[in-house]
Formats: structure tokens, C-alpha cells, sequence
């Protein structure tokens, strides 16, 4: 059954799934897409093989959304990974730098105050 189905088809089937050029012009296939797509889930559903689909294109490598957001995002990325790595440093130095800053003016004013005094 689905043999003489298939066989009366044939020719609109291996012109192509929607339309097909002929003559300078895009023209409907003769068989409507309900009835394609009923034909060909028959002769699948009998185990045979249905080589009239077109080829699966490539997978999309470009990514989607505003380049702005994913450059922010990365940089966001790019400094917690940073910060993982030298922050205790940084800390340290800070820590350094203002005891170094307070012992400074602690000298200062010590010399201040004793100037004062005498």
C-alpha cells in the first residue's frame, strides 16, 4: 500500500520538501505538506528508510544577545579571578602601608609636641 503511495509520488518527492526552481520560477510541490507529512510517517512508522528530507544544516556557532553584556560580564569574571589570586596580597600591603603612615605621623607629632614643650 504504501509502496504504491510512495510510487505515485515519487517524482513531486525528489524535487523537494516545499518548492522547487523550474524554469526560471519557485513552484508548488503537487503534493500538499499535510499529505507529505502523513506519507512520510507511514512508510517510518513501517521501518523503512525516507531519503526525500533535506540535509540538517550546521549548528549556529555565533552567539546571541548585546556584545556589551558579554564583555561586562567577563571582565566582571576576569576580576574575581584576580581578586582570588592577589587579593590577600593587596590586603597586606594596605595593612603595611598604613601602619607604615601612621608610625610616621606618630613621629611627627612626638617632635611637635616635644618642640612645644621646650
Amino acid at each position: 500500500m504504501e509502496d504504491e503511495k510512495l510510487y505515485k509520488y515519487i517524482t513531486e518527492l525528489t524535487k523537494g520538501v516545499w518548492v522547487y526552481w523550474e524554469m526560471g520560477a519557485w513552484k508548488p510541490l503537487g503534493i500538499s505538506a499535510r499529505r507529505r507529512a502523513m506519507l512520510r510517517k507511514e512508510v517510518l512508522t513501517t521501518g523503512e528508510d525516507w531519503p526525500y528530507d533535506p540535509e540538517r544544516k550546521a549548528m549556529r556557532t555565533k552567539r546571541k544577545g548585546h556584545r556589551c553584556d558579554r564583555i561586562s560580564a567577563e571582565k566582571r569574571e576576569n576580576t574575581a579571578k584576580l581578586m582570588l589570586k592577589k587579593m590577600t596580597q593587596m590586603v597586606l600591603d594596605n595593612k603595611k602601608r598604613r601602619w607604615e603612615k601612621k608610625r610616621k605621623l606618630e613621629k611627627t607629632s612626638t617632635k611637635r609636641v616635644l618642640r612645644r614643650m621646650y
